[in-house]
């Protein structure tokens, strides 16, 4: 077992790898094919308004727990920003 989703129930590396993959649920990768999935997703869900971030921060080293933080607002958040979103596929923090 990896670890717990928020439910409970076990994740195992054959699901973690299915939802890491390009239309899993888990946004795992670098700051480009992050971006890429959360566009992908709000596509086919018509839209999202809100995403949060979580982070095993326990298991995993300040250092990459630091950087994963840097990634997400250096490149991830002004990626997005960029985007032009309809007002109903995507809302953005202003």
């Amino acid at each position: 077992m990896l670890a717990r989703n928020a439910a409970g129930s076990q994740m195992t590396r054959s699901s973690f790898d299915a939802q890491r993959g390009r239309y899993g649920a888990l946004l795992v990768g670098s700051p480009d094919e992050v971006v890429d999935k959360i566009i992908r997703h709000s596509e086919a869900l018509g839209g999202i308004s809100r995403l949060s971030f979580m982070m095993n921060v326990a298991s995993l080293p300040q250092v990459k727990v630091l950087r994963a933080i840097d990634a997400i607002g250096a490149q991830v958040a002004p990626a997005l920003h960029q985007i032009k979103f309809s007002d109903s596929n995507f809302a953005t923090a202003t």
